[in-house]
């Protein structure tokens, strides 16, 4: 069975924001590849005061030279995440579509969006990357920009409906944006007392600048339908139903709205416009179908833990909604399965 993915809006507990870089980190002690970063919390790299680059989870870059044998697991950010690839080519996966990434690209992922590098390995390249936190975990809410970043209101809420209205990942940089990165990069490399940090700010306000002027010639339709609580509903039901760990999580109403940060009456007309039917049809209805693929991928595994797996917490309950569901009983729907296998 596939490693269940985080989920996206568990807020206290705050795992569907984590990227562990566990396979990165290993990468670093490997000497696989030539690593420089700063971080405020988990990343890998030099931490950095809490006065210094407020906002800006992650920043850095590294090269990885010759065939690679290793890749980032699937995860999504606490913030938008943007990469430049300068050099080499190297496969993206985002919310399950493959790009081929070449020299040159620029790659924006938004908080929802599940993304990794390596399919399943990296390839050789040198990549630049930052990780800014706007305060945002959902399509519907509102952007929070540092107070560092010297563009005009005007500037930044531009900016903002252009990055907040469209999903596409991958665009092209500019011999700018390319020049802010190498800047940056040789800041982080150097580390001249706290200078580096007046020169890291100066070089992101000028790429968030170039990006805007990038965004306005890549033309690009933009959709306001991303950035509505709909929207939000949609991503929460989508991995509702492909998130095994979030099926088996025990849902009320109240708690599945909350999560979506609306209320109860408004999530239950989105629920039945998006998927035509109740909240607690809706989970009930991806709770049978994820047992009846576990039934058959896993024989050896019980009838009554594959019940409880599945978030169900009585197993006569499971087999009545599981017969009226398939028309059979689970130990009869694995039994025809198997011989039919």
């Amino acid at each position: 069975m596939a490693k269940p993915r985080p989920p996206i809006y568990h807020e206290k507990e705050r795992t569907y924001l984590i990227d562990t870089c566990r396979p990165q980190v290993q990468a670093i002690k490997d000497r696989k590849i030539d690593f420089h970063g700063l971080t405020h919390g988990h990343y890998p790299g030099h931490t950095l005061a809490r006065r210094d680059l407020p906002g800006v989870s992650t920043i850095g870059y590294w090269d990885a030279v010759g065939k690679q044998d290793w890749g980032l697991e699937p995860h999504r950010n606490e913030g938008l995440e943007i990469h430049l690839l300068e050099t080499g080519a190297m496969p993206l996966i985002v919310d399950d579509k493959r790009y081929d990434l070449r020299a040159g690209d620029l790659v924006i992922t938004r908080p929802w969006q599940l993304h990794n590098l390596g399919d399943p390995y990296i390839g050789a390249g040198r990549i630049h990357w930052f990780v800014i936190d706007l305060g945002v975990r959902r399509p519907d809410q509102k952007w929070r920009w540092p107070n560092w970043l010297s563009l005009t209101r005007e500037d930044i809420a531009e900016l903002t409906l252009k990055l907040r209205q469209n999903e596409n990942p991958v665009w092209h940089s500019t011999p700018g944006i390319r020049f802010d990165f190498r800047t940056i990069a040789d800041a982080i490399r150097c580390n001249r007392g706290r200078s580096h940090i007046s020169q890291i700010m100066v070089h992101l306000s000028h790429f968030f600048l170039g990006l805007l002027e990038s965004l306005r010639v890549q033309v690009m339709p933009r959709n306001p339908h991303l950035s509505t609580s709909r929207r939000t509903i949609e991503l929460f039901l989508t991995d509702l139903r492909d998130n095994p760990a979030n099926l088996a999580r025990h849902w009320t109403l109240k708690e599945m709205a909350r999560q979506c940060g609306v209320g109860t009456t408004l999530f239950v007309r989105h629920c039945r416009e998006i998927a035509n039917t109740t909240p607690s049809h809706y989970l009930l209805y991806s709770r049978l179908e994820l047992a009846a693929r576990r039934l058959v991928s896993e024989p050896d595994t019980s009838i009554t833990a594959v019940a409880f797996d599945c978030g169900f917490s009585a197993s006569q309950y499971f087999a009545s909604c599981f017969r009226r569901r398939f028309g059979t009983t689970p130990r009869e729907y694995r039994a025809k399965a198997t011989s039919q296998g």
